[in-house]
Protein backbone atom coordinates (compact mmCIF):
# COMPACT_ATOMS: atom_id res chain seq x y z
CA UNK A 1 0.00 0.00 0.00
CA UNK A 2 1.23 3.65 -1.31
CA UNK A 3 2.22 5.17 2.07
CA UNK A 4 1.39 8.79 0.58
CA UNK A 5 -2.05 8.06 -1.03
CA UNK A 6 -3.06 4.97 0.43
CA UNK A 7 -3.11 2.95 -3.71
CA UNK A 8 -2.57 -0.67 -3.61
CA UNK A 9 -3.61 -2.15 -6.86
CA UNK A 10 -1.41 0.49 -9.28
CA UNK A 11 2.21 -0.80 -7.56
CA UNK A 12 5.46 -1.06 -9.58
CA UNK A 13 8.20 -2.50 -8.20
CA UNK A 14 12.24 -3.19 -9.73
CA UNK A 15 14.82 -4.65 -7.67
CA UNK A 16 17.79 -2.63 -6.89
CA UNK A 17 20.23 -4.66 -4.97
CA UNK A 18 19.02 -6.16 -2.09
CA UNK A 19 15.82 -3.76 -1.72
CA UNK A 20 12.52 -3.59 -4.47
CA UNK A 21 11.79 0.00 -5.39
CA UNK A 22 7.95 0.69 -5.60
CA UNK A 23 6.51 3.42 -7.33
CA UNK A 24 2.96 4.22 -6.99
CA UNK A 25 1.13 4.51 -10.48
CA UNK A 26 -1.26 7.20 -9.06
CA UNK A 27 0.51 10.12 -7.18
CA UNK A 28 3.98 9.11 -8.02
CA UNK A 29 5.70 8.64 -4.79
CA UNK A 30 8.53 5.88 -4.73
CA UNK A 31 9.81 3.74 -1.32
CA UNK A 32 11.86 0.92 -0.61
CA UNK A 33 10.94 -2.16 1.14
CA UNK A 34 13.07 -5.11 2.15
CA UNK A 35 12.01 -8.27 0.59
CA UNK A 36 13.40 -10.37 3.56
CA UNK A 37 11.12 -12.02 5.69
CA UNK A 38 10.00 -10.65 9.05
CA UNK A 39 7.65 -12.12 11.84
CA UNK A 40 4.26 -10.58 11.51
CA UNK A 41 3.80 -10.29 15.11
CA UNK A 42 6.81 -8.82 16.56
CA UNK A 43 8.46 -7.57 13.18
CA UNK A 44 11.98 -9.62 14.29
CA UNK A 45 13.78 -10.47 10.79
CA UNK A 46 15.11 -13.46 13.59
CA UNK A 47 12.62 -16.27 11.17
CA UNK A 48 13.25 -19.90 10.13
CA UNK A 49 12.05 -21.53 6.95
CA UNK A 50 9.38 -24.10 7.28
CA UNK A 51 7.40 -26.17 5.55
CA UNK A 52 3.43 -26.14 5.40
CA UNK A 53 1.18 -28.42 3.85
CA UNK A 54 -2.10 -27.17 1.54
CA UNK A 55 -4.86 -29.98 2.30
CA UNK A 56 -7.52 -30.28 0.13
CA UNK A 57 -10.40 -32.90 0.63
CA UNK A 58 -10.37 -36.01 -2.03
CA UNK A 59 -13.45 -37.66 -1.86
CA UNK A 60 -15.71 -38.86 0.80
CA UNK A 61 -14.12 -37.64 4.46
CA UNK A 62 -10.55 -38.19 2.95
CA UNK A 63 -8.25 -35.50 2.87
CA UNK A 64 -5.23 -35.25 0.77
CA UNK A 65 -1.87 -33.16 0.78
CA UNK A 66 -1.63 -31.43 -2.35
CA UNK A 67 1.13 -28.98 -2.13
CA UNK A 68 3.41 -27.55 0.11
CA UNK A 69 4.43 -23.73 0.70
CA UNK A 70 7.01 -22.30 2.61
CA UNK A 71 6.28 -20.58 5.75
CA UNK A 72 8.93 -18.39 8.17
CA UNK A 73 8.16 -19.09 11.75
CA UNK A 74 9.60 -16.39 14.66
CA UNK A 75 12.52 -18.09 16.80
CA UNK A 76 10.59 -16.06 20.16
CA UNK A 77 7.42 -15.78 18.88
CA UNK A 78 7.27 -19.58 17.15
CA UNK A 79 9.65 -20.98 19.52
CA UNK A 80 7.67 -24.05 20.79
CA UNK A 81 5.96 -25.02 17.27
CA UNK A 82 9.52 -24.24 15.50
CA UNK A 83 10.93 -27.21 18.67
CA UNK A 84 8.56 -29.35 17.26
CA UNK A 85 8.97 -28.65 13.51
CA UNK A 86 12.66 -29.26 14.12
CA UNK A 87 12.12 -32.62 15.76
CA UNK A 88 9.75 -34.26 13.38
CA UNK A 89 10.25 -32.51 10.02
CA UNK A 90 6.83 -33.47 9.34
CA UNK A 91 5.57 -30.31 7.23
CA UNK A 92 3.45 -28.41 9.16
CA UNK A 93 -0.65 -28.67 9.11
CA UNK A 94 -3.02 -25.99 8.39
CA UNK A 95 -4.84 -24.12 10.93
CA UNK A 96 -7.82 -25.05 9.40
CA UNK A 97 -8.75 -28.53 7.73
CA UNK A 98 -11.26 -28.36 5.24
CA UNK A 99 -14.63 -29.48 6.29
CA UNK A 100 -17.32 -31.27 4.57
Amino acid sequence: MCPACGEDEELDGEREGDVIAITCARCETTWHRDPSPRCPRCDSPDVEAAIKAVIEKSRGSQLSIVATQIVHLCRTCDAELLASYRISRSPLMPDQLPTL
